[in-house]
């Protein structure tokens, strides 16, 4: 038996060492390219993926659709308009809910600045009428001296709100496109990219629109029962507001943990501000003990097999999609991380398949991920828009399915 001297050890291992390294630094610096691109294009990178996200929840009723002999057009169609319906009568049942409900928080707040003002004359502050009309004319004098920048910040405001709606425009458009051509995508990926990389694609979106749709769909079904059980009781206390809290809620379950904090702690400030004290602290009660129930019964329960991250994950991919790109990012962060996941998981897939090739020894069927016959093949044509792998036109109809094999658990 050979024995290699420390020197060539020691060279050895710096070579090994400097060879990746300069790979590492390679691959970093395709990552920063890709980021500086993505955000040089976020006006158009932003609505793709919100409408990919949409396509997840408006997909299941438009393949039903398909298959009960709708045109590909009208199916994508009447989902659409079917959510916009819905979600515009919400927004006009919250919006009459929050008008009528204006008159009693106005009074609740004026009643609560009066109290304020009697505690704070009272023991042991003590300070006199004079001193608040000096704190209160104080107030006053900076919020006109402010007038400029409150001016600006309106127009800002305006003109984010215009930028928002093409956008939201932007989005609907694509969803209509994307659930009425989307089962063409990977046949058309894989004919471009040939098998060998048209496979890995394919698989790879297939699982990533997978795992998508399940996050969104759990999310969903998470989101209402917290926005039920909250409004439940907020209308139990008689908080005014209950109807938005509870849609507000609903919409904060879609970013894991700190919309459930956010919208929580806003129910607790309503209920203080118009139902005094106790209430509020009944309130806080119940938030707590519903995000309880969703931290420990259904997030477990309902996310083990969609997602699969750990809660430190979760909580640093919200904390920095929502600090490099605002609200939208918190929005988009944890599927973005859930989609990396499936990505890194699929190349331990394939290297787990190449050592046990180069070890000589028998890799299992279910542990090589297909290369060249990928899941755009016939027996497993159909798992979404962008993911249904059809190998033609009559298999382009097929509904979403969890259970076609390994591939598709993320």
């Amino acid at each position: 038996m050979t024995r290699t001297g420390r020197g060539t050890a020691i060279g050895e291992g710096v070579t090994w060492t400097a060879r990746w390294s300069l790979r590492l630094i390679a691959a970093g610096a395709g990552i920063v390219v890709l980021w500086l691109l993505i955000a040089q294009l976020w006006s158009i990178v932003f609505p793709v993926l919100l409408a990919v996200i949409i396509a997840t929840l408006l997909w299941p009723p438009t393949a039903w659709l398909r298959r009960h002999r709708f045109p590909p057009a009208l199916a994508a169609a009447t989902s659409l308009i079917g959510a916009l319906v819905v979600v515009g009568g919400l927004v006009t049942l919250v919006g009459a809910s929050v008008s009528g409900a204006i008159p009693q928080i106005a009074a609740s707040v004026s009643g609560a600045v009066t109290a304020i003002q009697q505690w704070l004359k009272g023991p042991p502050l003590n300070l006199g009428q004079s001193q608040l009309d000096d704190v209160i004319t104080q107030i006053t004098t900076q919020i006109q001296r402010s007038i400029s920048t409150i001016s600006t910040s309106v127009l800002t405001g305006i003109s984010g709100i215009a930028s928002g709606l093409v956008t939201f425009v932007l989005a609907l458009v694509l969803v209509f496109l994307f659930i009425k051509d989307g089962p063409r995508f990977l046949p058309w990926l894989r004919k471009v990219a040939g098998d060998g990389a048209g496979g890995h694609l394919s698989e790879v979106l297939r699982r990533i629109w997978v795992t998508l749709g399940s996050f969104i769909r759990t999310q969903a079904i998470v989101s209402l029962v917290d926005a039920v059980l909250i409004g439940g009781g907020l209308l139990i206390v008689g908080v005014p507001l209950a109807l938005p809290l509870a849609v507000l809620t609903f919409l904060g379950g879609f970013i894991p943990i700190v919309g459930a904090v956010v919208a929580g702690a806003l129910a607790v400030l309503v209920a203080l501000v118009s139902n005094g004290f106790t209430a509020a602290v009944i309130i806080l009660v119940v938030v707590l003990a519903v995000q309880q129930i969703e931290g420990n019964v259904l997030q477990p329960i309902l996310q083990a097999r969609s997602l699969g991250l750990h809660s430190a994950v979760v909580l640093l991919a919200v904390t920095a999609g929502s600090t490099l790109y605002g609200i939208a990012g918190a929005f988009l962060s944890v599927p973005a991380a859930a989609a990396a996941a499936v990505v890194l998981r699929y190349l331990g897939e394939l290297i787990d398949a190449r050592a046990g090739e180069a070890a000589g020894g028998p890799v299992p069927a279910d542990d090589v991920p297909p290369a060249g016959a990928g899941p755009v093949d016939a027996g497993q044509a159909g798992a979404g828009p962008t993911g249904a792998g059809a190998a033609d036109a009559g298999t382009a109809d097929a509904v979403p399915s969890a259970d076609t094999g390994r591939a598709e658990q993320p």
